[in-house]
């Protein structure tokens, strides 16, 4: 009999940071009645960690996550106060505690609005959890189109990473179950492709990556950002702008860009195969090097700590 953790399992780590400290996961409370139970108000970063090949754990452009969850709260009219120096002691605390020798980690930073009504007398906390993650290349996925929409910057911005604007994607990652794929595409209200579910779109067409803009609903993605870094160095046009949805039946290449699993090649479409993918997959070679440190680039910094290895786990 299997003895692996079910997925329930693996979204319940011992320890949690909630109230300015990390404390065991069954102690991070919050009210039934607070505005972020009962309308959905927080907004979140995903960060990711490495492992270093000279030592140590580095976390990928931390202070762009924490400029990012500040803008996003700022849309949303929610207080944050915490400094990028506590924020970046938070992280690295709560991966202290989780942190294991075998793998990366994937950590998702949460303000919570736990007091407050309708932009009065407003309160936040900021909740981090973290979960542990493979190392190396994500394998290629199959995908498709989803059925469901993004929604207008009018309705609800894609520019704000808030738990309801993932609404779309549990819709979608439910729709994509039936259908075999672990990550599907979604277009914007005027048909066009917006992005993956949880992550920006890349598309290759003759030598050039071209990527929808945030004018399209795609949300503002730093890996995104930095993938356009390491193309332009090696001579490869990186170019924002509307992508149809039967461009990406004639794409050369085609992947999905974003934190938690770096650059993902699309293996199928719908059913029909992609060819080889060799400059994605030369981009996302360059980028695992640079976060790991094996040949780093100055667009890609690393917050780095040497963790305590007697509090290390090996598996």
């Amino acid at each position: 009999m299997s003895t692996l953790p079910t997925p329930h399992a693996l979204q319940r780590p011992a320890y949690i940071f909630s109230n300015g400290a990390v404390r065991p996961w069954d102690d991070a409370v919050v009210h039934v009645a607070t505005e972020a139970v009962i309308r959905g108000i927080n907004v979140f970063e995903g960060l990711k960690g490495f492992w270093n090949v000279h030592g140590g754990f580095g976390l990928v452009t931390l202070r762009r996550h924490y400029d990012r969850l500040h803008r996003s709260a700022r849309i949303m009219h929610i207080p944050f106060d915490m400094s990028f120096e506590a924020y970046e002691e938070a992280c690295h605390d709560l991966v202290g505690h989780l942190i294991t020798t075998e793998r990366n980690m994937w950590l998702r930073t949460t303000l919570l609005l736990i007091d407050g009504h309708w932009g009065e007398g407003d309160v936040t906390d900021l909740v981090i959890t973290a979960y542990h993650h493979p190392k190396g290349p994500v394998a290629p996925m199959d995908t498709g189109v989803t059925s469901w929409r993004r929604a207008n910057d009018n309705a609800l911005p894609a520019r704000v990473k808030t738990g309801s604007n993932y609404l779309v994607a549990r819709f979608s990652k439910i729709e994509s179950r039936t259908r075999g794929y672990r990550e599907m595409i979604l277009l914007n209200d005027a048909g066009r492709v917006a992005e993956f579910v949880g992550s920006a779109l890349l598309m290759v067409r003759d030598g050039a990556i071209y990527t929808p803009p945030a004018s399209e609903g795609a949300f503002e993605s730093i890996t995104a950002d930095l993938i356009e870094t390491l193309a332009r160095d090696v001579g490869v046009p990186f170019v924002r702008r509307p992508i149809e949805r039967t461009e990406l039946l004639v794409a050369d290449e085609i992947a999905s860009a974003g934190t938690l699993n770096d650059l993902v090649l699309v293996r199928s479409l719908d059913g029909r195969d992609l060819g080889p993918a060799p400059i994605l997959t030369r981009l996302r070679d360059r980028y695992l090097d640079a976060v790991t440190g094996v040949e780093p680039h100055p667009a890609i910094d690393l917050s780095i700590r040497a963790h305590e290895t007697s509090r290390l786990r090996t598996g």
